[in-house]
């Protein structure tokens, strides 16, 4: 692919992530255009976009597509185009083979090809190129998630004038499983060229310090990293090094709860959770499982331990049901194709085996749905199953709280997910431990109301106090305070009115929309194949 364009229009705040947040679409008659997507990272950042001045800079989400900047609903759009090899090895291969497993406690085994690493290398650059080139002078530039890590030192490199700030969306490992990466210390350079790293955990952040110190051998005290640098007018250290200090620690992220609160008021949202339970017979339980079709998300230990409930007459086919909606997600990637023959192998058999007419224990819906579906569903289920084998933090455990107004319903939460650490009135789980995750199963069923509901307030009001405007406002306050004087920004601009707005206007939940990006990287990759 060409370099990215330059571009004469500057902005003092730049937003940078693998994908934009807009879908290329082509009508019938071949006509293009931009539809507006926006999950919870977008819903936080818009507001402070506009009153910032700030730009996103992102992929279009199809490869050998270029396009020039444009304005799209009050945002300013900077595409980086990526060819069909750099879509298969940079993203597909390194972001998705390499680094996802090893990043998720090498659940699945992850690949190293040093082809995959030179296209991280290439596309890092040339998102780096393209921030350096439209960011005012003293600018903040805020960089998201573990496709992008190397941007920052990038573009310290090229603008050591710019307030940088990177946050990863996905876990952190411990550095006994960091260090099995044949780039750790290429990748640790590029995360600390930012002036502030954010994590989902505690824990995350207190690997990534550990890592530092491990295999870069820098000083770290507290949250704050020493990093060398060749700069006589910076701070020294207590070994008298010039160092930068370095911000690195957890800013949990969440989601827009008032949104989804006023999405579940709605009566016709209402009236289709009574369908959905009327289409499975009315049964006395429905559980819930939604996730993107991914080996970390636990899909199949939930139904394992369903089934066998059932089997062992602990629970009742007639009496109980089990959703589990499960995204696409990187099908062509044989480890992702695996796991669907085998999650829908393990649900026919159990449906055969156990189900009787007029009732199967469980139903399996390999697709998306809009945001008022999602809903819907979370208003249908008396029970919420988030059982991630790891996972930074879970925001569908977070959507169903904020769903459920009528303080009913029990969620079931794995140990090994972010929101773990907040949502503490959940029944805790470790999936892995089959019995126990039954044994929670049954307790839940059998929960008494008045227990449900004191669980539930606690978890909505801690959903609520700590929305996603709450999350961006904190990182912003970090970055801004190693930012010049000059160039601050306003993290207050986070309106809850504006807010509230913006979400209306979006007909998607968060997860669908990963599964949207899934499938637009799917129909893009055939149609080059073919």
């Amino acid at each position: 692919m060409s370099a990215p364009s330059p571009s004469s229009t500057k902005y003092a705040f730049v937003v940078a992530s693998n994908r934009l947040p807009v879908d290329r679409v082509v009508d019938q008659d071949g006509n293009e255009g931009w539809r507006h997507s926006p999950g919870g990272l977008v819903t936080a950042l818009e507001p402070v976009m506009r009153a910032n001045d700030g730009a996103w800079v992102g992929w279009v989400g199809q490869p050998e597509v270029e396009v020039e900047p444009f304005d799209n609903e009050g945002i300013h759009i900077v595409p980086v185009p990526l060819s069909g090899e750099d879509v298969e090895e940079y993203y597909e291969g390194f972001s998705n083979d390499t680094l996802w497993p090893l990043y998720h406690d090498v659940i699945e085994h992850p690949s190293y090809h040093r082809d995959w690493w030179n296209a991280y290398k290439r596309v890092n650059e040339r998102f780096a190129t393209q921030i350096a080139e439209i960011t005012e002078q003293d600018g903040i530039v805020w960089v998201q998630d573990y496709q992008l890590q190397l941007v920052p030192a990038l573009l310290r490199a090229k603008r050591p004038d710019l307030t940088i700030g990177f946050f990863n969306h996905i876990p952190f490992p411990p550095v006994g499983i960091y260090a099995q990466l044949p780039w750790r210390a290429q990748i640790l350079d590029g995360l600390l060229g930012a002036d502030v790293i954010g994590f989902q955990r505690h824990d995350d952040a207190s690997d990534f310090l550990r890592a530092v110190r491990h295999i870069k051998g820098y000083t770290t005290k507290g949250q704050t990293i020493d990093v060398p640098v060749d700069d006589p007018d910076a701070p020294r250290s207590r070994k008298g090094i010039t160092v930068r200090h370095v911000e690195a620690r957890h800013f949990p992220i969440s989601i827009d709860a008032e949104s989804f609160e006023a999405i579940a008021r709605r009566p016709e949202v209402q009236e289709r959770a009574r369908e959905i339970r009327e289409s499975l017979g009315n049964p006395k339980t429905v559980l819930l499982g939604v996730d993107r079709l991914d080996y970390t998300k636990g899909i199949r230990h939930r139904i394992k331990a369903f089934g066998e409930l059932v089997e062992d007459g602990r629970i009742k086919v007639e009496d109980a049901a089990l959703i589990q909606v499960a995204s696409p997600s990187r099908e062509r990637v044989d480890t992702y194709a695996t796991l669907r023959d085998e999650i829908e192998l393990s649900v026919g058999r159990i449906n055969g085996d156990l189900g009787v007419i007029g009732h199967q224990p469980i139903s399996y819906l390999h697709h998306g749905y809009p945001r008022e579906e999602m809903v819907a569903l979370y208003l249908a289920a008396d029970i919420m199953l988030v059982t991630a084998l790891r996972d930074g933090m879970n925001l569908v455990a977070k959507e169903y709280v904020a769903a459920r107004f009528d303080s009913d319903g029990v969620l079931i939460l794995s140990e090994f997910a972010g929101a773990a650490d907040e949502l503490k009135q959940a029944v805790i789980v470790n999936p892995h431990d089959i019995g126990a995750l039954k044994d929670s199963i049954e307790r839940a069923i059998e929960m008494p109301r008045r227990e449900r509901s004191t669980r539930m307030r606690a978890l909505r009001k801690r959903v609520r106090d700590n929305d996603v405007a709450r999350w961006s406002r904190s990182f912003l306050e970090a970055l801004d305070r190693h930012a010049p004087r000059n160039a601050q920004l306003d993290p207050s601009a986070v309106d809850p009115a504006d807010r509230h707005r913006e979400a209306q206007t979006d007909n998607m939940s968060i997860f669908d929309q990963d599964a949207q990006s899934a499938r637009a990287a799917e129909d893009t990759r055939e149609a080059r194949d073919d």
